[in-house]
Order: structure tokens, then C-alpha cells, then sequence
């Protein structure tokens, strides 16, 4: 049985969490890999809609979730979801933690916050969730981990050396106010014993589980093109959401890894700041946005909005290395007499027809379009993909194209049964 990832083509909030759910029935352990709180997964099963940040989306499946050692992990939210899905039925005992995996302490939070505020204009747009700092600490040697919550000692020493170096930009540069180490400790110590069950060698487990020919998926956040090194830098996430962070974020090996599953909205859109040559400043953009209720699952941000861009989604399925693409939300393209896909780039004047290099050559890429004829039909019956509408099977074939990878899957409503399915995405 196959390892496989999962991931975002775009820039996130592609509807990982359908593809991911729709494995998860035949999936033996779902592992999210990088992240944090800062993404979510919207899933709506028998018509009950479920909204988590840190939990996998195989949570709602009989197989194992698991929380990577690349994720970093707020506990407060973690609680908070275990508590709001165990109350609504879900059983979520079975979860399991790498041990390796980094805690966003309350100082992170704040740093992120004010530092944000501080850059102004020139503001990257993170989610306030104290992720990017999380990271930061992780890199520069001076993290928390969860297995450190099980020696108090070292715990109280870890935080007062990193409030101590914290409280020098907080008091000094932001002329915000110290931040205790103690009550810190205290707070994090207090988590300790109900996390103790659920930590393990996750690394172990997922290879030992390959072994012994159990499917194992990989669940990214966010998407390539806001991979840390990858992405329209610095408008990133602090990880490695890429088909590559599945590894480094969990201990498997790129061996291991079967297939590569791309999911790709059929419009785009992105959150925070950054360069996006497709977005729509008019109707267009307000009315992809209320149909397909752009808002961010986490923060409730209001989504930019934007046509195909080709160029993205190819060069994810380059990088990637990707098998399949999914592709979600074709359903909200429905009623447009024509619709724009981005086909090439007018930068300074010159047809470009691959994803400029260059951020400086991004900033200024104008779109390229090529029109399709749409569909006035409704496709959120449709289970084949002969049952869809003939210019709607032209639209997809022609992204098929494009993009230069076969699309396997088809998104045409929320719920999980609202799915065609071309190709089987595990056989």
C-alpha cells in the first residue's frame, strides 16, 4: 500500500480537507506535517460542517490521526478542538504526537502580533497565531518541544532563556510590557499530563506502518506557493508545505512516498499580502467570493479572488513532482457566459509562458488570458464526468492541458459525496 501526500497548489485554502477526507476511509493513518494553527480545513459530512486548524482531516475517519514533529502546536487550540469534536461525537483518542513536534508559547503569540503592527505597510500578513516566531525559535536553537512539558526543570530553564531574550524586543523596541517566564511555565506545565498519552515516535510508527503495507497519508497546510523557500517570498508561511516537507516533517523517507496528489480550486484565490497577477478587483472577483464563501477558515479574512492562473498550478506540479491533480470548487464557476484562464504573463512588454523566477518579474506580470465557453447547468448533481455539462468537461481538459497533469478528481459541492471521481487517487 502507498504513502501519499496531499498538498496545495496555490496558495492554500484549495480544499485539502475534501481530497484528504475522501482517502480517509481507506486510509490506516492520516499525518498532518507542517503548520500550525495559522491554516484550516472546512469538511462537511452529512451535512454537519467541521472546521479544525491543528487536528488532521482524517480525524473524522476510523484511521489514526497523527501531528508530525514539522508542525508546531498551540495547546490551548489543540484542546479546544479534541473538546469541541469529542462534544459533537468524534472520537479523537487515537491521536498521536511526535514528541519532536515545537509548541507556539503565548510570547509567540504576542512577538507575532506586534511585530506585524511594526512593519506597517510593508507587513507580511500572518495570521497573528505566533507561528513565524515558533519557527524562528526552532531554527535558531531555542525552541520548546513537546517532550520537554515531561521535565519540569528543563521546561522553566528553556522558557526563562527564551522570555529573556524576547522581553529585550518587547520592552525596548515595541515598548510593550515584560512577559513573565513563570506563569509561561506554568501554563504549558499544565498541559503536560493530558498530552502524555497521545506522544510518540512518530517517525517509527509511520515507517513501521509502510512495512507493514498500511496507507498512510500526508496531509500539508497551506500550499507550495507559500513554501518558505519555494513561495512568493517573504509573503510565505514559516514551513515547508511542499510534497518534500512530508518528509522532513515526520521522519519517512522520499522512498517511501508513492504518490503526490495536487489539489487545485478551478479559480484562485490567496490571503494576506503578496503578488497575484489573476486577482479581481470588481464584480467578478465579489461574486467568486460570495459564491464560493471565500473567508478564511481560521481568521474569517476575506479571500482575494482570481481566475486560473495556469502558471501557478504548473509550476506546483513541476516542483512537486505530482501525480494527480483534485480539483475543487468547479461547481462555482457555474453561470459565466465566458471564463478567463491565465495562460501566459506580459512582463515589460514580453509573452512569458512559465512562472517567472524572479519575484521582481511576478510584482509585474500582467495576465495573459484565454476564454472558455461556460456553463449555465447545475453540476452539483453530477457524479460522472460524462454526466458534466460538454463545455465543463472542455474547461477541465483544457487545465488538464495547461498544467500538464492528469486530474483525477472533481470537486463539485462541499459535501463529501459531491466528488466525481476520473481516476482512483490509491490504486
Amino acid at each position: 500500500m502507498p504513502g501519499i501526500v496531499v498538498i496545495g497548489t496555490q496558495w492554500g485554502d484549495e480544499g485539502k480537507g475534501k481530497c484528504t477526507d475522501q482517502l480517509g476511509d481507506r486510509t490506516d493513518y492520516t499525518v498532518r506535517y507542517s503548520g500550525g494553527n495559522n491554516a484550516g480545513h472546512t469538511l462537511v459530512v452529512n451535512g454537519e460542517k467541521y472546521a479544525m486548524h491543528l487536528l488532521p482531516s482524517g480525524v473524522l475517519n476510523p484511521g489514526i490521526p497523527v501531528i508530525g514533529n514539522g508542525v508546531v502546536i498551540d495547546l490551548d487550540v489543540l484542546f479546544e478542538e479534541i473538546e469541541t469534536l469529542t462534544a459533537r461525537g468524534v472520537d479523537v483518542s487515537k491521536l498521536i504526537i511526535s514528541a519532536n513536534a515545537h509548541i507556539i508559547a503565548p510570547y509567540h503569540r504576542t512577538l507575532d502580533k506586534v511585530t506585524e503592527r511594526f512593519l506597517g505597510k510593508r507587513k507580511i500578513g500572518t495570521t497573528g497565531r505566533g507561528v513565524g516566531p515558533t519557527y524562528a525559535d526552532k531554527i535558531n536553537r531555542i525552541g520548546i518541544r513537546v517532550q520537554d512539558l515531561f521535565d519540569e526543570e528543563l521546561l522553566r530553564e528553556k522558557v526563562e532563556a527564551s522570555v529573556a531574550q524576547k522581553n529585550q524586543l518587547l520592552v525596548k523596541l515595541y515598548n510593550h510590557r515584560a512577559i513573565e517566564p513563570v506563569e509561561v511555565a506554568d501554563h504549558l506545565l499544565s498541559f503536560a499530563d493530558r498530552i502524555r498519552p497521545m506522544v510518540r515516535d512518530v517517525g517509527r510508527e509511520l515507517n513501521e506502518a509502510l512495512d507493514d503495507g498500511k496507507l498512510v497519508l500526508f496531509e500539508g497546510a497551506q500550499a507550495h506557493h507559500l513554501d518558505v523557500d519555494h513561495g512568493t517570498y517573504p509573503f510565505v508561511t514559516s514551513s515547508n508545505p511542499i510534497a518534500a516537507g512530508a518528509c522532513t516533517g515526520t521522519g519517512v523517507g522520499p522512498t517511501r512516498i508513492d504518490r503526490i496528489i495536487g489539489i487545485a480550486k478551478a479559480y484562485t484565490t490567496r490571503v494576506g499580502e503578496g503578488p497575484f497577477p489573476t486577482e479581481l478587483l470588481d464584480a467578478d472577483g465579489d461574486r467568486l467570493r460570495e459564491a464560493g464563501g471565500e473567508f478564511g477558515t481560521t481568521t474569517g479574512r476575506p479571500r482575494r479572488c482570481g481566475w486560473f492562473d495556469a502558471l501557478v498550478v504548473e509550476v506546483a506540479a513541476t516542483y512537486n513532482g505530482l501525480t494527480d491533480v483534485f480539483l475543487t470548487k468547479l461547481d462555482i464557476l457555474t453561470g459565466w457566459e465566458k471564463i478567463p484562464v491565465c495562460v501566459a504573463y506580459d512582463i515589460d512588454g514580453e509573452r512569458v509562458e512559465h512562472y517567472p523566477v524572479l519575484m521582481s518579474d511576478l510584482m509585474k506580470a500582467k495576465p495573459i488570458y484565454e476564454f472558455l465557453d461556460g456553463w449555465t447547468e447545475d453540476i452539483s448533481e453530477c457524479r460522472t464526468f460524462e454526466e458534466l455539462p460538454e463545455n465543463t468537461q472542455r474547461y477541465v481538459r483544457r487545465l488538464e492541458e495547461l498544467i500538464g497533469c492528469r486530474i483525477s478528481g472533481i470537486g463539485v459541492g462541499p459535501a463529501r459525496e459531491q466528488t466525481i471521481t476520473l481516476h482512483d487517487l490509491i490504486d
